[in-house]
Order: C-alpha cells, then structure tokens, then sequence
C-alpha cells in the first residue's frame, strides 16, 4: 500500500491516542478498502455499491470479521483489540446491540492503529481475510 497521506506521528504517540481515536480512523480506512474492493470485483451501479458496501461495515458484521481473525492475531494486536472493546463509548448503537458495538468498535479500532502506525503489509493481510 503506497503512502499517499502523510502520518507524521511517531509510533509512541499513537500508542497513546485514546482506542476510540483508532476506531474513528479504521472506520474510515475499512470503509475505503470494502468500496474500493467491490469496484474492482463488480460492475455494480452506485446504489448498489452502497447497499453491498454496509453489508461490510455494519457493526454485526464487522464484530464476526473480528471473531475470524483471532486466530491470525499477534498478542500486540490482541492487547489493541481488548483496548478498543473496553473504550468508554457514550454512543448507543442504532443496529447492533452493545456487545456487537464493542466488537465493532475494537475492529475499527485494529485497523486504525495498524494504519497510523504505517504497518500497511499487514493491515492489508488482515484485511484481505475479510471480504
């Protein structure tokens, strides 16, 4: 994954960014990865596009893509995920219930922290074990 945004903080200070900060930015760079993967595997129209592409980042279905991935998690990896589960949300979730919330939020939160702190061959290996 080329770096076409420059991420400028040192690794420390991201470890130290709350786990609702990696999920507000994992939210947005799974969300980019689910559309950008069904235009390339589809011809599908814009409406069409988005009704598939919610399928994805839902958080029921993003609390089961955090299940499957488990196994292939590094204990680093894991402690993040515990991290963004346990982060203090005051948002109550419109479609999900709390624990799949948790779930979700501790999967934004994994993508997030594997994208700012530029580990992109292996965000792209989580990733690509999702869709």
């Amino acid at each position: 994954m080329e770096e076409w945004i420059n991420i400028n903080r040192p690794e420390e200070e991201i470890n130290l960014l709350s786990p609702l900060t990696w999920a507000y930015v994992g939210d947005c760079v799974y969300e980019l990865y689910v559309r950008t993967n069904l235009v390339n595997k589809t011809n599908l129209k814009p409406h069409k596009l988005h009704i598939e592409t919610i399928k994805f980042v839902k958080a029921k279905s993003q609390a089961k893509m955090l299940e499957k991935l488990q196994e292939e998690l590094t204990e680093e990896e894991k402690d993040i995920v515990r991290r963004g589960r346990n982060a203090e949300s005051h948002h109550l979730p419109k479609n999900a219930n709390v624990q799949e919330y948790k779930y979700a939020t501790a999967f934004e939160a994994l993508i997030g922290y594997l994208y700012l702190t530029r580990k992109f061959g292996r965000l792209k290996k989580l990733l690509d074990l999702t869709v």
